[in-house]
């Protein structure tokens, strides 16, 4: 029997016990991110020297499905270190999901919850038809076919040149896939998948990693001319994604009938880097029709400059609201201390849609109104959270079950975050890291979760 060898460790921190109404830290948990993960298959070393189930970037996506189970999801591979930059350092990981069992057990510790998940399974992404990999002559590199190909099975790869150049960004036989947001579907038996790349969304079977279903969004988001270099590449375009910036977040509406995706930045229509609106999608999966809303971002910069915050994640608030994950790059990771990472609500039935429209003048005239829901940094320092401790990039939300507390009943917010596949950074340990919140009815008003 194969077994995990994911050292988990539980760090609480002192909180004052409270029964008022607010947000706060009741549990913590960190994910060893040396070793491997469950996928032996894929263990071989990578182009970059990487073994290829490096246990790395879990948090880049969670969702709960039910019990004591949830789903986790790193993106398209270790490439935070330089070793190739005709591909961006990407290297020929599979795209995966894993399962974790993570129970919030009652302790006496400063925390009134103790958490040590499990990893139960690695489940790797793959296609029934024919995709389209890199030969890798340009970069130097070998055949980007995975060898595990076989028996009608073909493996999505997180290698930037795993694409057809006579063909726009958005088409579903290339092999490039850079997962950002995963959702169990209603029944259980699917997950859907939000992919930067492309940008593409993915239903797959969620026993298997199957891709069943491919929808189809609409093409302004697509970039028409393709590079295996992100900077190429967007030299190249003026309208659509930017490079490595699609569609980063993914919400499930509580009654499991609408995807709702957003872009990590603005379109390059829209003003890229130095655009302030980015843009949500939703999808009506039985007919598949797509409607799109325009988000304002938030102006970090100082001095007067221009230094737009990026999306990282999405999780519905029930059918028409959702909590919106903001933030910059600063904390753990970025050698900083992290400072923005706040979560916002907003309201799409309240909305204007933007289908058609384009430039930033445009979108603000109909951007949706957002109110500050938490501020995660605020949040954990308050339960004594070195902020140089905080990772830059918190990527994964999720609501898990409720629990009991203090003689109250409270939701749970579950917050992670993708390391980038390194072990260690900033001279410290740097897990995946799995922070729960817990709030009540009066912090989020309106709260129904699916599960």
């Amino acid at each position: 029997m194969r077994r995990s060898i994911l050292s988990l460790s539980v760090a609480c921190f002192a909180v004052a016990a409270s029964v008022q109404a607010e947000p706060r830290l009741i549990a913590m948990a960190s994910l060893d991110a040396h070793g491997h993960d469950l996928s032996a298959e894929t263990a071989a070393p990578l182009e970059n020297g990487v073994a290829g189930n490096l246990p790395g970037g879990m948090g880049s996506a969670i969702d709960y499905a039910g019990g004591d189970t949830f789903i986790v999801m790193p993106d398209r591979g270790p490439n935070a270190n330089t070793y190739n930059p005709v591909v961006d350092d990407t290297a020929s990981y599979i795209p995966r999901f894993h399962t974790l069992t993570a129970s919030l057990v009652p302790s006496t510790g400063a925390l009134p919850f103790a958490l040590a998940p499990q990893l139960t399974a690695t489940t790797l992404m793959w296609s029934p038809e024919a995709l389209v990999y890199g030969d890798g002559k340009a970069a130097n590199l070998p055949d980007g076919t995975p060898k595990l190909n076989g028996n009608g099975r073909f493996y999505f790869t997180g290698r930037s040149d795993g694409f057809d150049p006579n063909k726009s960004s958005s088409y579903p036989l290339d092999a490039r896939l850079d997962p950002e947001g995963i959702r169990v579907s209603a029944d259980g038996k699917s997950v859907y998948v939000s992919d930067e790349y492309g940008p593409h969304l993915y239903q797959l079977d969620r026993a298997t990693g199957r891709r069943v279903r491919t929808f189809t969004l609409p093409a302004d988001l697509d970039v028409a001319r393709l590079s295996a270099h992100g900077e190429d590449e967007i030299s190249g375009n003026t309208a659509g994604r930017e490079a490595n910036k699609g569609m980063e977040g993914l919400a499930l509406t509580p009654d499991g009938k609408t995807l709702v995706g957003i872009m990590q930045t603005a379109l390059l229509q829209d003003g890229g880097a130095r655009g302030g609106f980015t843009r949500i999608v939703t999808v009506d999966i039985a007919s598949g029709a797509t409607r799109e809303y325009a988000y304002p971002l938030t102006n970090v910069g100082k001095d007067g400059k221009i230094k737009f915050t990026g999306i990282s994640e999405m999780v519905a608030i029930n059918n028409h609201e959702l909590l919106v994950d903001e933030r910059d790059g600063k904390g753990l990771g970025d050698g900083t201390s992290a400072a923005f990472k706040r979560f916002y609500r907003i309201d799409l039935s309240k909305a204007q849609p933007v289908d058609g429209l384009a430039g930033a003048d445009a979108l603000a005239a109909r951007a949706v109104t957002k109110t500050l829901a938490f501020d995660l940094v605020a949040i954990l320092t308050k339960a004594s959270v070195d902020p140089a401790t905080i990772p830059a990039k918190i990527e994964g939300l999720a609501f898990g079950p409720d629990v009991q507390t203090g003689g109250k009943t409270l939701h749970t917010l579950w917050v992670a975050n993708d390391n980038d596949f390194l072990p260690e950074a900033d001279g410290r340990d740097n897990p995946n890291r799995i922070f729960v919140i817990g709030i009540d009815d009066t912090d989020l008003p309106g709260l129904k979760k699916a599960r």
